[in-house]
């Protein structure tokens, strides 16, 4: 599994994301729309997002230190909720300074805004599909909140399409649909804000991944020394996921025989599974009862304790 895709795709984003801050801020003064302009204020906000995304992978990736014993991938989901409360920001200061320009009669946008926007859209858009395939790759919290900023700033630049469009078409008295258009995009914006940080906050919530312990403890079943998996729990950090297991084995196992057990387990889950950070095995005697049937998978609604 290729785990910098989601570092080199922030990185694309970041430079291109600087190339069209210019572009459309310079489009947005000269050619009399706001609605562009707020959508430089969307890509500014993507540049110092996308910056900090890729400065986080850069030190998430890094392996456990002395001062760091688990590693540091807890700071992609930081980054990552960084990312959604800018954009919660951009979205807001949008729609106070929109609702101030509908108010204030104003020129009709250029019609060359309108070129701008659609070269905007295509390229925001390529950067969405950019990121998401790198993020889904790696199942990083920070690269689908950095795709999901690309997708942002798409809708954002789209109905400032449309707004500039209606403010063409329906001569003076449509001169205001340039800002209402940015104020639709700013409850898009914070719509998608408020979406971006469900991830990355449940990462630092610790949440349970069900699938990838019902995984792990699959593999781990395969073994012939294990009777039973009382118990497993995993959770996501950074780009992996550590893993700890309550495993039952042979009453009379010695503890070289189940310490040498752990390590064909680890081996064996982290081989099938690349994206498992760590796995912490707990050994204990298995004694048959009507909770835990010989050679059995545990029950997902009861953990029966140590």
């Amino acid at each position: 599994m290729d785990r910098k895709s989601p570092q080199r795709a922030a990185l694309l984003g970041l430079l291109v994301n600087a190339a069209l801050a210019v572009i459309k801020l310079t489009a947005g003064i000269v050619g009399h729309s706001f609605a562009l302009v707020a959508d430089a204020v969307e890509s500014l906000v993507d540049i110092v997002g996308s910056g900090l995304v890729w400065a986080a992978f850069v030190y998430g990736g890094r392996p456990p230190d002395e001062d760091h014993p688990f590693g540091h991938g807890k700071i992609e989901a930081m980054a990552g909720m960084a990312v959604s409360l800018m954009v919660i920001g951009a979205g807001i200061g949008i729609a106070i300074e929109a609702s101030r320009q509908i108010l204030t009669p104003h020129h009709a946008p250029a019609p060359m805004t309108l070129a701008v926007l659609l070269v905007v859209i295509v390229v925001k858009e390529f950067l969405f599909r950019n990121a998401r395939r790198a993020a889904k790759k790696t199942g990083s919290t920070a690269g689908s909140a950095d795709a999901w900023h690309h997708r942002s700033d798409a809708i954002t630049s789209l109905f400032a399409l449309i707004g500039i469009s209606a403010s063409l078409i329906g001569g003076p008295d449509w001169a205001p649909a340039d800002d209402w258009a940015a104020l639709a995009a700013s409850a898009v914006i914070l719509v998608n804000g408020v979406m971006i940080a469900r991830l990355p906050f449940q990462e630092l919530m610790d949440s349970h991944a069900p699938e990838v312990a019902e995984k792990v403890t699959r593999i781990a079943m395969q073994h012939a020394e294990v009777e039973y998996i009382e118990h497993c729990a995993a959770r996501r950090s950074g780009r992996g996921y550590r893993i700890v297991m309550h495993t039952e084995v042979d009453p009379g196992m010695t503890v070289e025989d189940s310490h040498r057990l752990t390590g064909v387990l680890k081996e064996n889950i982290r081989d099938a599974m690349p994206e498992i950070d760590s796995v912490l095995i707990h050994i204990e005697p298995y004694h048959p009862t009507t909770n835990a049937p010989r050679r059995g998978l545990p029950n997902r609604t009861e953990d029966r304790g140590s």
